[in-house]
């Protein structure tokens, strides 16, 4: 994979994913007031919050760095982000995982093989 020098670091400890598309009209201020008031999250904690639009192209993230907001944008010329379904549930994940749905990855289909196992051979 080539370098990515404007991505969430691998290393944030906390990354949230809102389901539901926002108007991105929004700034940092409106999408810190959807993280108090929707969530119920401290905007100022430093967590890193991912939004999409309607429409899936575009994505933006906020998180609060020391002195002020930093806000990520990303908008894709011809596909779309593979976003989960939109429910109650606020996803949580990794750095990995936050650019690797940059990247254009369905995180619902990033799964492993099953563990299996087993008490004896035969």
């Amino acid at each position: 994979m080539k370098p990515r020098y404007l991505r969430p670091a691998l290393n944030l400890p906390q990354i949230f994913l809102y389901r539901d598309p926002v108007d991105f009209r929004k700034q940092a201020h409106g999408l810190a007031v959807l993280i108090e008031q929707d969530l119920g999250h401290n905007p100022f904690s430093g967590a890193l919050y991912a939004f999409t639009n309607r429409h899936r192209n575009k994505i933006k993230c906020v998180m609060w760095e020391d002195n002020g907001f930093v806000l990520y944008y990303k908008g894709l010329a011809e596909e779309k982000f593979k976003w989960p379904k939109a429910s109650d549930e606020l996803v949580s994940l990794n750095g990995e995982q936050i650019n690797w749905l940059l990247d254009g990855y369905d995180l619902s289909l990033m799964q492993g093989h099953k563990t299996l196992h087993y008490e004896a051979l035969c």
